[in-house]
C-alpha cells in the first residue's frame, strides 16, 4: 500500500493555485468579444457615411446638368439632415424591440437603394426622394444611435473611448469616400459616384449579420468591464414609437435636455449643414478647384478621428460639461476667420484651419453622449436619439439657409458670421448645465 502511495502523483495545491492563475491570465488577455462588435459597427457606420460624403461634391454637377437651383438641391439634403435626425430616436427604440443586427442590416440595404436609385432621376422631387428621404430614413436608423446603444450596451469599461471611435467612423468614411466621390463625379460623372457607394453599402451587411449581436449574453458574456453575471435587459415588446415618444415626453420636461437639444442643433449647423454642404462650392466660388477643396474636406476628416477619439478619452475624465464649452467657443472662433481663409490656392492659414476645425469636428459628441446616459440612464440613448435629431434638423436649416444666402448674395460669407455667433451660444448652453445627483426618471413607457 505504501508502494503504492509513493507511486501516485499528487500536484501541490500551490502548483494547482499558479495553474489556475495563468489560465486567469490568458482569459483576460483574450481579446474581448465587445472589441469585433464595436469594429463591426464602425465598419457599419462608415460605409452609411459614403453616401452622405457625397452632397458637397455633387452640388455643382447636378447643378450644371439639370440646372437646378443650389437651393433646390440644398432642399434635398435638408430632408436627408433631418430624417437623419429625427429617425433616430425611432431607430434606438427599434434596437431595443427588433436588435442591432437587424437595424443595422437593414438600414444598409435602405441606404444602397437610395444611392443607387439616384442614378435613374430627371426630376428635382426624385432626387429628394432618393436623396433626401430614402438615404436619410436609411442612414438614421444607425447613426449615432446605433454608436449610442453598441457602447452602451457592451461596454462598461472605455465606453467613452468606444463612442468616440464609433463616431469618428463618418470622418472616416468622408475620409475614404470624398476623394473617391469627387474624382469619380469629375471623371466619370456622379452617377458612377453614386453606384460606387450603393455597392459599398450592399458589402457591409454580411459583416454586420455575422459579427454583430445584440446583447453580450447572446454569446455567453458580458459587457466588457462589466461585473460577473450581469444580466441582460429584457427585449421590450410595446411598440418602438410609443417607447421613443414616452421617452421624449419624460425628457422634454427637464431643463437638461432642451440645453443639449439646443447647443446639438447649433452643431449640426455648423458642421452637417455648413460645412460639409457647403465648403466645396464656397471654395469652388474662391476659384478652388473641386477636387482640392474635397481633399480638404477628406482632411477635416483625418483630424476629425483623432479629435473625437482623444475627445472620447478626454469625457472619461474630464466634466462632458466643460469640454462642451470649450469645443463650442473654440469652432466659433475658427468659422469666423474662415471667410478671409478661402481663396484659389491652399495657403498655410487655410492648412491651420483644416486641422483646427478637424480635431473639433464631432468631438461634441462623446460628451453629449456621456451627458445623456449620467442623466437619464438606461433610457440615455433614446434621450441622445433626440438630442441628435435636434443636430438634424439644425443641420437641415443651414443646409437650405446656406444655399439660399448664396442664391440671393452670390456669397456665403455671412452663412460663416451666423454660425460662428451660434457657436458661442451653443457653448453658453453647455456650461448652463446642471449636475444630476442621479439618472432623471425616464425609464417609462
Amino acid at each position: 500500500m505504501a508502494r503504492i502511495l509513493r507511486t501516485v502523483s499528487f500536484r501541490p495545491l500551490s502548483s494547482i493555485a499558479a495553474a489556475d492563475d495563468a489560465v486567469s491570465v490568458q482569459t483576460e488577455t483574450r481579446l474581448h468579444r465587445a472589441w469585433f462588435v464595436a469594429a463591426a459597427a464602425f465598419i457599419a457606420l462608415l460605409a452609411a457615411a459614403g453616401f452622405r460624403a457625397a452632397p458637397g461634391v455633387l452640388i455643382d454637377p447636378l447643378h450644371n446638368e439639370f440646372g437646378w437651383s443650389r437651393a433646390t438641391i440644398a432642399s434635398a439634403v435638408s430632408v436627408n439632415l433631418v430624417l437623419y435626425g429625427l429617425f433616430s430616436p425611432f431607430a434606438a427604440a427599434l434596437m431595443e424591440r427588433f436588435g442591432m443586427r437587424r437595424v443595422a442590416s437593414t438600414a444598409l440595404f435602405v441606404v444602397a437603394i437610395g444611392a443607387g436609385g439616384t442614378v435613374f432621376m430627371n426630376a428635382s422631387w426624385q432626387l429628394i426622394l432618393c436623396w433626401g428621404v430614402l438615404v436619410g430614413v436609411g442612414t438614421g436608423s444607425m447613426a449615432m444611435s446605433f454608436a449610442a446603444t453598441v457602447a452602451a450596451r457592451w461596454f462598461v469599461r472605455s465606453r467613452g473611448v468606444v463612442t468616440g471611435v464609433l463616431t469618428a467612423a463618418g470622418a472616416t468614411g468622408q475620409l475614404i469616400f470624398l476623394p473617391i466621390v469627387a474624382n469619380l463625379a469629375v471623371d466619370e460623372g456622379w452617377r458612377t459616384a453614386s453606384l460606387v457607394i450603393a455597392i459599398a453599402a450592399l458589402a457591409v451587411v454580411p459583416v454586420v449579420l455575422l459579427v454583430v449581436r445584440d446583447h453580450p449574453s447572446d454569446v455567453g458574456t458580458t459587457a466588457y468591464g462589466a461585473e460577473p453575471g450581469e444580466v441582460a435587459p429584457v427585449a421590450r415588446t410595446g411598440g418602438s414609437a410609443r417607447r421613443a415618444l414616452s421617452v421624449l415626453g419624460s425628457a422634454a420636461r427637464t431643463r437638461t435636455f432642451w440645453l443639449l437639444a439646443a447647443g446639438f442643433a447649433i452643431c449640426g449647423a455648423t458642421t452637417n449643414g455648413l460645412v460639409s454642404t457647403h465648403f466645396v462650392p464656397a471654395a469652388h466660388d474662391h476659384g478652388m478647384p473641386q477636387t482640392t477643396a474635397a481633399g480638404l474636406l477628406a482632411l477635416v476628416g483625418i483630424f476629425d478621428v483623432a479629435g473625437t477619439i482623444a475627445s472620447g478619452w478626454l469625457t472619461d475624465r474630464v466634466d462632458p460639461r466643460i469640454l462642451l464649452g470649450v469645443y463650442y467657443a473654440l469652432r466659433g472662433v475658427s468659422l469666423a476667420l474662415l471667410p478671409q481663409l478661402l481663396s484659389g490656392t491652399v495657403e498655410p492659414s487655410m492648412w491651420a484651419f483644416i486641422v483646427f476645425y478637424g480635431l473639433d469636428w464631432v468631438a461634441t459628441v462623446p460628451p453629449t453622449v456621456a451627458l445623456c446616459v449620467r442623466q437619464y440612464g438606461a433610457a440615455g440613448p433614446i434621450v441622445f436619439g433626440w438630442v441628435f435629431a435636434s443636430h438634424q434638423l439644425g443641420a437641415g436649416l443651414a443646409a437650405f439657409g446656406a444655399g439660399a444666402i448664396r442664391d440671393a448674395s452670390g456669397s456665403y460669407a455671412l452663412a460663416w458670421y451666423i454660425a460662428a455667433s451660434l457657436a458661442v451660444i451653443a457653448s453658453v448652453a453647455s456650461l448652463s448645465i446642471t449636475k444630476a445627483a442621479k439618472p432623471e426618471p425616464v425609464l417609462v413607457g
